[in-house]
Order: structure tokens, then C-alpha cells, then sequence
């Protein structure tokens, strides 16, 4: 087998679990027999003093197909 890692940025107004879901939600729209996630970092962007975005960097990994 062998497996192929995108880089992606999920993002979400609510909570980084949830921008993490919509990173590979999204990845898996376009992407079959996706294996597995890393986590690599975790952002926010503020506004007026609150968290408005919270993002989250993460490593998809994928079986390619012959």
C-alpha cells in the first residue's frame, strides 16, 4: 500500500474540534480511502477581543489507488 498526506486548514466559528471535522469533511469530498488525520497546529483569529475563527492545521493521509 501506499499512502499519500495533503496539508489542510480547516476552519470553524465555533470550537477547533469542529474545524478539524470541516478540514476533513471537506477532504473527503475529493479524496477516497482517507486513513487517518494529524493535528499539527492550532490558530484563532480575534475580533474586538474574542475568538472570531479558530483554524486548525492537519495532515490528511490517503491510500492511493493504482
Amino acid at each position: 500500500m501506499v499512502v499519500k498526506v495533503i496539508e489542510l486548514v480547516g476552519t470553524s466559528r465555533h470550537n477547533w474540534t469542529d474545524a478539524v471535522d470541516n478540514a476533513v469533511l471537506e477532504a473527503a469530498k475529493t479524496v477516497d480511502a482517507i486513513l487517518g488525520v494529524e493535528v499539527t497546529n492550532f490558530t484563532a483569529n480575534v475580533d474586538n477581543g474574542h475568538i472570531a475563527e479558530y483554524k486548525a492545521d492537519v495532515k490528511v493521509a490517503f491510500q492511493v489507488q493504482h
